[in-house]
């Protein structure tokens, strides 16, 4: 029965990584844009972020089972049933752990891969990126520049003008309506 569990597991892994990989044939290359080049994109500096440090019961307390898995243990959600794939109303999008405002709507785009995808950060500050060399390949990871949380991966098989698919989880994600705040 463990044996079997686990072939499911590796099973389901396998099926999100290759449903969040290019849909365009060419194997993504897994590098993120650096901080200036998103700096150009978005007009906006480059600002210091204040970290948010809690110990992994404080984040138990704080977020749901799933998001804790998401966030916390690098875990992905089911393609296509999930909160914010087909959301098209405006508004920002922000870090379900700490409230950090990260993507806006007016990024976001249908990338078919049935996770919420977007062209670009609110600012190069908002999302840092680290490799992520599990599940046998290479990708680049996206996480919550304030918290660490684990939001998705980027690739780089975007539409212009930045090339760029940040594939993120519903889960890790707060949608607020509006503009972002100032």
């Amino acid at each position: 029965m463990n044996v079997l569990l686990r072939l499911a597991g590796l099973f389901a892994a396998s099926v999100a990584l290759i449903s969040c990989q290019a849909q365009n044939g060419n194997e993504p290359k897994g590098s993120a844009p650096s901080a200036r080049a998103l700096d150009e994109q978005t007009g906006k500096p480059l600002a210091a972020v204040a970290k948010v440090i809690k110990t992994d019961e404080e984040w138990r307390q704080l977020l749901t089972a799933e998001q804790f898995r998401i966030t916390r243990q690098k875990g992905t959600e089911r393609p296509y049933q999930n909160e914010y794939n087909a959301n098209q109303a405006a508004g920002v999008y922000h870090c379900v752990g700490c409230d950090f405002d990260l993507f806006s709507s007016e990024t976001k785009y249908e990338s078919g891969t049935g996770w919420p995808s977007f062209w670009r950060p609110l600012a190069p500050n908002r999302v840092k990126t680290e490799p992520d060399n599990s599940l046998f390949a290479r990708r680049t990871e996206v996480l919550c520049n304030r918290c660490d949380a684990h939001l998705g991966h980027v690739f780089e098989d975007g539409p212009p003008p930045t090339g760029q698919r940040y594939c993120l989880n519903s889960a890790a994600l707060k949608f607020k309506k509006g503009p972002p705040d100032p």
